[in-house]
Parts: structure tokens; sequence; C-alpha cells
């Protein structure tokens, strides 16, 4: 009752003004003194932000932990590869780096309402017999949300289930918004033997229902853990809106298709803003880095508001060579030829014409004639 009640106190609250308390919440590893309801720490989404915050705190933004039961302990969790017997928790720092600039990415780069961003990170630690979500596999009503709008309650929901359930979530995540295409934001979070597997989300803002994200990433290796891990990201497709481009508007897809990544040829349809034809890879469009810590009295720290102090690069940055992306220029599709201009009984020119779609960038090719003629003879001369 007193968690309900809790609970309820910080739902009522969310519209404030975000003034009140700042507490520091720590992931806890199992107790078997717990008891067999999870506890949880509920976020407030505000949508009007997108940017998740709990009611009557400073931060927008923190670190939800689930807490097992008391059956956590004797019931065994299946594995479907090997199994992590290291003999110790491990402690990871998370740095997500935003890769998503106009020179990589030229074709309608989203510059204004809004320009492009990416929105709070969600993941959690769990066992192999979990997935958040899966390639090839169909998005569950919280991805789906989540992909659409950046809205995490629905998923979250999910996850608290899945650890009351089969106790194959240890812990959740999260890492505060990117408010430009490029930039970082981090966060820390433990893993232990039984939970050795990261999977988390990041909503492309704007777009449909794209998102990256990393599923089901075992980071013990046998009787170790693995030190420093950097993986690149490529956007995906939800499969539950048809929308092409970045700021297409919501158009339901009806029957929901699987998620599906999204590459240079795929979608292979030229509206689709991911596509160039000329590419066989697009370049990554994120990466983020985990890397290996000791641990400490505070386990996870609480992610920093989204201003520019938490987007600048501080020397973690990951070095990279400037992707100047190619992008052709396209066209339009001939106009009707014009009417036969002559005088009655000599020959004449007529003309057709076509519009520039997408300018050339990054010495993409340039465009073609944009107007053509040819010689006609009147058919109705008298």
């Amino acid at each position: 009752m007193e968690e309900e009640e809790e609970e309820e106190e910080e739902r009522g609250g969310g519209g404030g003004g975000g003034e009140g308390r700042r507490e520091n919440q720590s992931q806890r590893p199992l107790d078997s003194s717990s008891s067999p309801r999870s506890d949880f720490i509920i976020m407030v989404m505000d949508t009007s932000r997108n940017i998740l915050s709990v009611s009557g705190a400073l931060y927008h933004l923190m670190v939800m932990m689930l807490t097992l039961g008391q059956g956590a302990r004797s019931m065994p969790v299946p594995t479907d590869g090997p199994m992590c017997t290291a003999s110790e928790t491990a402690h990871y720092k998370l740095t997500f780096f935003g890769k998503w600039t106009r020179a990589a990415f030229p074709k309608q780069y989203p510059l204004y309402r809004p320009p492009a961003q990416w929105s709070n990170l969600i993941g959690v630690t769990h066992s192999s017999d979990y997935h958040m979500w899966q390639r090839n596999g169909f998005a569950s009503n919280g991805v789906r949300e989540f992909a659409e709008k950046g809205e995490a309650w629905t998923l979250l929901k999910e996850v608290e289930a899945a650890g009351e359930r089969i106790q194959s979530v240890y812990g959740v995540l999260s890492a505060a918004a990117v408010v430009g295409g490029t930039g970082q934001t981090n966060t820390e979070f433990e893993v232990f033997a039984k939970h050795s597997y990261l999977s988390f989300i990041v909503h492309l803002v704007p777009s449909p229902d794209w998102f990256v994200g990393v599923e089901s990433f075992d980071l013990c290796d046998g009787d170790r853990w693995k030190d420093d891990v950097l993986l690149e990201l490529f956007p995906y497709d939800a499969g539950t809106d048809s929308g092409f481009t970045f700021s297409s508007p919501n158009f339901e897809t009806m029957p929901q298709d699987k998620i599906t990544q999204i590459t240079a040829s795929s979608p292979s349809h030229p509206a689709n803003s991911f596509y160039y034809p000329r590419l066989k890879h697009l370049p990554p469009i994120a990466k983020v880095l985990l890397t290996k810590i000791r641990k400490t009295n505070q386990i996870i720290s609480l992610p920093m508001d989204p201003t520019q102090s938490n987007q600048l690069l501080t020397g973690n940055e990951i070095e990279d060579t400037l992707i100047n992306t190619p992008l052709d220029c396209e066209v339009s599709q001939w106009s009707p030829w014009g009417l036969c201009k002559s005088k009655c009984g000599d020959s004449g020119v007529q003309h057709r014409t076509r519009y520039v779609v997408m300018h050339s960038a990054n010495n993409g090719l340039a465009c073609p004639l944009l107007e053509e003629e040819r010689k006609c003879l009147q058919d109705n001369c008298l």
C-alpha cells in the first residue's frame, strides 16, 4: 500500500514545475529478503519536451531499477548460449554518441520543427530468455509507442511484468536525450552472471517509427567480463508506421510489419529519407561505447538534463573521419510535349520540361538538363 501511495503521489505531481527533492536511486542486486513484488520506481513522461521526468524532483530523467522477489534465486534462468560463470558483478559506463549529421545523411535532413535529435535512451539488463525487441520480430505495444512517439510508459510496464513473471530482467537504465543530431549522453549500470545481457532503444526525432538500439548483447565472455566495447548503430523500422520520410504524417501499417533494419537500398523507394542507391552500406548513425569501470559506493549516477554542457565531447569522444555521403540530384518526370510553334507549312519546335526534386550534395551527380526541345510539324495546318 505504501508503494502504491508513493506512485500515486509521484504521478499526481507530474504537471508541476519540477521542484522538490532530488533522490539518488542506486541499482540494487537481488536480495533474498525482499518481497516477491518488484519494487519499481515509476517514471513520468513529459510529452511536450519528449523527456522522461519524475514529479516532485529537479531531474527530468532518473534511473529505474527492479528488485526481484524472493523466488528469483530459486527459479532457473533459461539460456540460449554459453553460460556466464563470472563470479562477481560488473559495472559499466554506457556512452551514446549521436552521429546524425547533415554531411553523412544529407537527404531530407531535418533542420526545423523539430530538428534532428535523439530521445531518451531506455535499456534493460536481463537474462537470455528476455527480448526487449528483436530484428525480424514484431514490435510490442511498448516498443511501438516508444519508436513512434518516444513515450516509455507502456514499454516500462512490459519490462516490469517480465521481471515479475519470469525474473528475467535485473535492472532498467536510462540516459538523457541528446538535443541535436550529434552529441553524447551517458549512464551507468550493473550486470551479473545470470543477467549478463544488455538491450536498449533510442528513438530518432523526427521519424515515423525509426530507432537505433542494441538487442541482447552479452557482456560476459565465459568466466570474465568484457572490457571496452564499441558498437556501431544503424536505423531500424519498427514496422508500425508506413511513413517514408523523417517528417511523414502518421500512417499506421496494417497489418503490422516486422522490425527491419533500414539500409541504403531498403526500403527501395526514392522517397525514403535513407535511400542512397550509390552506397553499399549506410554510415553508422550513432555509436555506443561500453566501458567496464571499477566498483564504487554509488553504482548508478543520475543523468544530467540535456543541456549544452553534457552534449559537448569532453574526452570520451570517438575519433571519426568526416563522412560526406554523396547525394545525387533528383528530378521529376518530363512534362508532356508542348504545342508545336511554327508557321503553317514550316517545321517548328516544341518543348518539354522537368524540375529539381532534390539538389545534389557532397559531390553527388549534378542535375541533368531540365528542358528539351525537338522539331515538329503542324498537324492541323489549314
